[in-house]
């Protein structure tokens, strides 16, 4: 009799490709957290909370961004990691969503440590993920659609 594999525990979360337009382009946002890692604001949903309704508070929360615009999804990512030596396996729905003004602040109790506004190419060479990456291009396609880049 072979032993089985330990089930995963699953999480699920949200977060936003935030975006803002300038006289010199589009601009996304990107975070950096306590282990100096670039990426999206993005945190766990809350109970009875819809993937977008966490996207937004997420965004708003660890950037304090407020008169956001959710626009579309952008792509729906999942990893497995270790946590406590518990295998989790991770689906995270991420959102495209417009800051028309504001200017962000990372929340540090939740150990975002900065939070950086740049152009497309520049956020690719900073973002610590593959995975993330791709969550990045793909908002890019979707704003060259809509004419935004």
């Amino acid at each position: 009799m072979t032993a089985r594999a330990p089930k995963a525990r699953e999480e699920v979360s949200a977060g936003g490709v935030v975006f803002r337009r300038s006289a010199d382009g589009v601009r996304v946002l990107l975070i950096r957290d306590s282990y100096k890692n670039w990426g999206f604001p993005k945190g766990h949903l809350e109970d009875d909370e819809s993937p977008d309704d966490a996207a937004m508070r997420e965004v708003r929360e660890e950037t304090g961004l407020a008169g956001l615009t959710l626009k579309s999804p952008v792509q729906v990512i999942d990893w497995h990691f270790r946590f406590r030596g518990r295998l989790v396996h991770k689906v995270c729905h991420f959102y495209l969503i417009e800051a028309a003004s504001g200017h962000p602040r990372p929340l540090r109790k939740e150990g975002i440590t900065a939070c950086k506004w740049l152009a497309f190419d520049e956020a690719a060479t900073l973002v610590s993920y593959a995975n993330a990456r791709s969550v990045l291009a793909r908002a890019q396609a979707l704003l060259a659609v809509e004419g935004g880049e």
